[in-house]
């Protein structure tokens, strides 16, 4: 089975919340994570990221850095997934698409959610690196 490319957004408020969104489709359905999705044909990964936020969460935002590459696998799915931190710009935040429900979260809130497979690792990741990506914008 060949992997299908996906892309992930980790979004952070003023606050620290990271934005997440309740998966409404499987893979994953009924759990959180970032909004995200995969690829289309011709799209530029950083579209694909802008896209993605909007359908799934109505925020418009500006695509940063690299945080970290992903690989899922399932019965009969593989996903690479490219992470990406962005900032909110615009929008407003309403769950939309295949989210059921989408919010910004405090650390502390996070180990009472079902989370996807890794996700803390990634979060860890990005807000170390988010520092030094917001003070260089």
């Amino acid at each position: 089975m060949r992997p299908v490319i996906a892309v992930g957004a980790i979004v952070f408020d003023a606050a620290g919340r990271v934005l997440l969104v309740e998966r409404a489709q499987p893979p994953a359905a009924g759990q959180w994570s970032v909004p995200g999705g995969k690829l289309e044909p011709g799209e530029r990964l950083a579209d694909a990221v802008a896209r993605e936020v909007r359908e799934e969460t109505g925020l418009v935002v500006e695509v940063g850095p690299l945080v970290e590459v992903v690989e899922r696998r399932g019965d009969g799915w593989h996903y690479v997934i490219l992470d990406y931190l962005a900032r909110a710009t615009g929008g407003e935040l309403a769950a939309a698409s295949d989210a059921r429900a989408a919010r910004f979260v405090a650390d502390a809130e996070l180990a009472a959610l079902p989370l996807t497979e890794g996700l803390l690792a990634v979060l860890a990741r990005a807000r170390a690196m988010h520092p030094a990506w917001s003070v260089s914008r």
